[in-house]
């Protein structure tokens, strides 16, 4: 299963061990890949380490980053036409993913999650994409 993680998602499971860091031993079992862009992974990256920065995990959070930035593949984004989301800095998102054929875009985001099922891609948080993988 092909899907995209907002910055938010992978911040969350580098920093802490809840639903974005089950999330993230989903791609490690090889049952989902993850998808992005030079700008989205760049954004996550950036907030990433201003939160490794501020919260200082008592777990090696770098390693878990670099393992998560290692294990996306890169796509060129594909051209939206007009804005999607009512936050235009969501809509990069929108187009990785659009691009990347993903199932879903994993987000805590209001304005992505309201737009439910745009392009058929799936807006989930990362509990709903959790369950895609239940028997």
């Amino acid at each position: 299963m092909n899907a995209v993680f907002d910055a938010n998602v992978l911040a969350g499971a580098v920093c802490w061990n809840g639903d974005p860091w089950r999330c993230l031993l989903r791609l490690a079992q090889r049952k989902a890949f993850s998808w992005g862009t030079d700008f989205t992974l760049e954004e996550t990256r950036r907030t990433c380490l201003r939160l490794i920065q501020e919260k200082r995990p008592k777990h090696n959070a770098e390693a878990r980053l670099e393992w998560s930035m290692a294990n996306v593949r890169t796509i060129e984004a594909a051209p939206l036409g007009k804005a999607r989301s009512r936050d235009l800095k969501d809509d990069p998102y929108l187009a990785c993913a659009l691009a990347a054929q993903a199932r879903c875009l994993v987000t805590f985001d209001k304005d992505l999650l309201d737009l439910e099922k745009p392009f058929g891609i799936e807006m989930v948080t990362p509990a709903q994409f959790l369950r895609f993988f239940r028997p």
